[in-house]
Formats: structure tokens, sequence, C-alpha cells
């Protein structure tokens, strides 16, 4: 049998044929006569198989497949056996030796790389038909068919030119070059295709991270816009994969929160948090800590000296230093202190967190006088009823003294009187002056 066709890919593993061919058939008739009688017949088939390829593209010189389908058969009754007596009558009307009709062929094959535009195709199948006529003997069922096996050549129509995947590389150099492969545009599926990988990106098109900084090569480029064959892009000792999976900083920027260290250095170095300008909340970023005050950014107060940094800085004493924390006030037996800064809620005896920094100067003073005796009084305006400002005050500078001894003075060193509205340092007459009469004072008693 002689067979010519045509194939179109229409998967990755299968193939549509259609093909048509000329096949002698000889065979004896085993039915009449002796046994020995020659039947000939022409046959011309024309069909159209689809192919399964199960291994493709993973196998890359042979190729396995299987194919089924179904076409038109002509055939041509040639040459029969005259005997005196029958078994099997021959119909061999004229209608009836040459005429179309159905069959349908299965089978199985392998075809064998020899080049790029020639392989070698190797296959046996069968093939039944819808008559009992093709060679003029009429025995009912099975339907006549034939065996057939062949090997040929087929011719792929492919060049070293070609771009079968269209990932803008050639097959011949992705298959002799690269090492990717010709039938998928991203072979390593990061994303991008091979041929953007090798020209445009200079990225290796069989690794999906080629600068292995925990980002594949895709995203680095249409996602983060970080570069894919570096894998520190702004170059602050941090890879492009650390930065946007753990520590959620710009891998685009050296200092994502801008506080004078890089990120790599907040995290590796000096362990900062490279989010947040300042680390230990001390009202100085992590980069003036470092490099112009040498505290330590992730203490507050780095000398433990009871003032943090900043204040320290603010008022213009050594961060470094605690002996300089607690400026020393001499206090005379009478001399009166008014507490400014000291707050409470509205009609509130509770202390407002804002007046941490002015009771830390009272407590300082009180523990480097450790023999002084104090009196703590307490004052309102004229708003209210006298009575209710009576005990406010009382209150307040109870509050006052509590948070003393809660930070270890001792309690008998400490009285407390409440004055209500009846000690004014100015008329009632404005907010401002209201506010200078609702005070604490501090005053020396031995």
């Amino acid at each position: 049998m002689a067979r010519a066709f045509i194939a179109i890919e229409i998967g990755k593993y299968v193939d549509v044929e259609i093909g048509g061919g000329f096949l002698k058939w000889k065979q004896k008739d085993q039915y009449n006569g002796n046994g020995e009688g020659k039947v000939e017949a022409n046959l011309i088939p024309i069909d159209l198989r689809l192919r399964l390829e199960p291994f493709a593209p993973k196998m890359k010189h042979v190729n396995p497949y299987l194919y089924l389908g179904g076409g038109l058969v002509k055939h041509e009754l040639k040459t029969i056996p005259e005997f005196t007596s029958y078994n099997y009558q021959y119909d061999d009307s004229t209608d009836e030796i040459n005429r179309w009709d159905a069959f349908f062929p299965v089978g199985a094959g392998m075809e064998i790389k020899l080049s790029k535009q020639v392989l070698l195709d190797i296959q046996v199948g069968t093939a039944m038909t819808l008559t009992d006529k093709i060679n003029g003997i009429v025995i009912g069922d099975p339907k006549d068919g034939w065996f057939n096996y062949g090997l040929g050549l087929v011719v792929t129509g492919r060049t070293g030119k070609d771009d079968t995947d269209r990932d803008g590389l050639y097959d011949d150099d992705e298959e002799e070059i690269y090492g990717t492969d010709p039938e998928n545009p991203d072979t390593d599926g990061d994303g991008l295709k091979d041929g953007e990988e090798v020209k445009t990106y200079f990225t290796d098109p069989k690794n999906p991270d080629s600068d292995g900084d925990g980002l594949n090569d895709g995203d680095e480029v249409k996602k983060y816009l970080t570069k894919p064959n570096n894998p520190d892009t702004d170059g602050d000792g941090l890879r492009d994969g650390s930065e946007v999976t753990s520590y959620m900083t710009n891998a685009l920027l050296q200092d994502t929160d801008g506080d004078g260290l890089g990120d790599g250095q907040e995290v590796n170095d000096f362990k900062t948090n490279p989010l947040v300008t300042d680390t230990d909340g001390d009202l100085l970023g992590d980069g003036d800590e470092v490099i112009k005050y040498k505290t330590n950014p992730l203490k507050a107060d780095t000398d433990n000296g009871s003032v943090d940094d900043g204040t320290e800085v603010r008022r213009g004493t050594d961060p470094l230093n605690p002996e300089d924390d607690v400026v020393k006030e001499e206090i005379k037996v009478g001399e009166v202190i008014i507490l400014e800064g000291i707050n409470f809620e509205t009609n509130s005896a509770r202390i407002t967190p804002d007046s941490e920094e002015r009771l830390l100067k009272a407590y300082n003073t009180m523990v480097n006088n450790p023999n002084i005796e104090v009196e703590i009084s307490g004052h309102t305006d004229s708003r209210g009823s006298n009575s209710k400002n009576q005990v406010l005050s009382e209150q307040r500078a109870s509050s006052v003294k509590d948070w003393l001894v809660a930070k270890g003075i001792a309690p008998d060193r400490i009285t407390t009187i409440g004055y209500g509205e009846d000690n004014p340092i100015a008329p009632n007459d404005s907010e401002e002056n209201m506010l200078k009469n609702r005070r604490i004072e501090f005053k020396r008693t031995k």
C-alpha cells in the first residue's frame, strides 16, 4: 500500500491527518475450488484520521502515536477465478465491482526523528469496511477489511528558521543553543516568553528565578519592577524577595522609611524596624540615633538615666550620660514651685499621660534631695461650686502624691492639701487666667 497525507497540529497532543493512497489487493480464494484461485482488486482509500500523541512534546526524538478515523475506499475487482462449482458465489456485476464504500482505519505507529525536516514513520494498523464485496466473494459477516504495516518518510516542512511557539527564538536556536522547548513559549513558566528572557532581560529562560532572590522573573519585570538578574535591585543589602515577602519594604528604595538608614542596615545591623522611622518611640529618628547622637535606636533611654533620648537632645543634655538626666534644683524651706504642665481629665483627679515629663522632674528633685519634705497643694479656678472645687483640689493633690509614692518616694515625706478656689494667682476673668489658677504647687516644708 502506498499512502500520502497532510497532517495539521490542532493541539499539543492531537493532529488531524488527511490522506489518500493506493492498495493492490491480492488473495487466494480459500472458499471455492482447490483454494488456489487468484483474486485481485485495486483500492483507492481516502480518509480523515485523528492522531493522538500521548508523549508529545516530552519525547523529542521518538514520537509514538495512535490513530483512528474514517473515509471512503474505491474498490475495483480486477481478477476472479473460474470454477465449475462455487461454495460462495462471486458478485461481479458492474455496479458492485467498481464502487465507493465507507471504511474505518485504526492503528499505531512511531515517528523517529532523522532531522528537523525528515521523520521515519513505522506504522501497523487495520481497516474495516461496510461491504462484503471488495473481493467479489459474498460470504456475509464479517465484512471485508485488511491489515497493513508500513515504513515511510514524513517531511515536516520545518526549517531551522521556524519559530513554532512564537516566542521570538528560532526552533533550532532553542534546541541547540538555549536548551528551551521550541513548542512552549515560556519554558520555565515564569510569565516571560523565552525570547524576552534571552534578548530583552538577559535572564535564564530555563530558570523561573534567574537571580535566586525568591521572586520569579515575570513578577520582577511586571509586578515589582525590580531587576530579574540582580538579587538586590536597590543595593540595600536585602534580597528583593525578602523585601517583598518578609519585611514588606520597597525593593526599589534603599531606605523605605526615610530615617537615614538603609533597609539592610536596619534589618541586619541595628535590628530596627525598616518601616518605622523611630523604632523605640523616643522622638529621634533611627538614623539620627545611630549616626548623629550614637544612641541606641532600640532603647528610648540609652543611658538609663530616667529621661528618654529625645527629651535629652531637645533640652541640651547628653543622652549618653545618665548623670545629667536629673537637673538638681536647690529648694529652700518654704519655697513654692508651681508644677506647670500637670494636667487632669475634666472634672476628675485622673492625671493625663502628657503630664509624665513634669512629674518626672518633681520625682527627680525628691530623689536628689533625700532629706527634704514637701507639701503638695491643689488649686482650682472659680467655676463650679466652692465645695466641689475644694474636694477636687484635695483629690488632685493626692493623685500627684500617689504617683510619686508609686515611683518609690516615701509617703511620710509628702503631705497634701486642697485650697479649692481660695488662692487664685490671677483674676478668673479669662481662659488663660483660669488655666493659671488650675495648678499644683510643690512647697518644701523641711
